[in-house]
């Protein structure tokens, strides 16, 4: 799954591939919580640390193509 990161008061856009979307939107959600630093593993097991004020908005692309934009939790 492709997930694409922008960060907020920047141009700056993070894209990450990852294995188990659930999981992610998991991790976001408690680095949101928390108010802290959201440290995300993709599929080739590189990470990313980003801190959870800073994010704009998060953008899920599954295998077929379907994009999903989460700002808050759901589902």
């Amino acid at each position: 799954m492709k997930v694409r990161i922008g960060i907020a008061d920047t141009d700056k856009l993070i894209e990450i591939e990852v294995d188990d979307g659930d999981s992610f939107r998991e991790e976001v959600e408690k680095a949101i919580d928390e108010n802290g630093l959201g440290w995300f593993t993709d599929s080739e097991g590189r990470s990313v640390g980003i801190p959870a004020r800073s994010i704009a908005f998060i953008e899920m692309e599954d295998a077929e193509g379907e994009r999903m934009v989460g700002f808050a939790p759901g589902r």
